[in-house]
């Protein structure tokens, strides 16, 4: 058992380096609090029907996945912990 928590420590902490890191590639969205409250000015053009296939799509998709990644191990780490 000791092994099996060894190695999802190690994923654990590889899992967190790379939502730290693809946080901090993101760029900032302009529209802040006041685009959540007011709505997004944004229309429908190509850019925003193809705003998954661009740089910025890729790392928000990883960093999502990296996230529920993240919940996953802790979950997991939490019951093999207890055990």
């Amino acid at each position: 058992m000791e092994i099996v928590k060894t190695i999802l420590t190690i994923i654990y902490a590889v899992v967190c380096l790379a939502i730290i890191v693809l946080t901090f590639l993101q760029k900032k969205e302009q529209a802040g609090l006041s685009g959540a409250i007011v709505g997004s000015s944004s229309s429908e053009n190509f850019y925003e029907k193809n705003k998954g296939r661009t740089k910025e799509g890729s790392l928000k998709r990883w960093t999502v996945i990296m996230g529920v990644a993240f919940a996953v191990l802790t979950i997991a780490l939490g019951i093999v912990y207890v055990m």
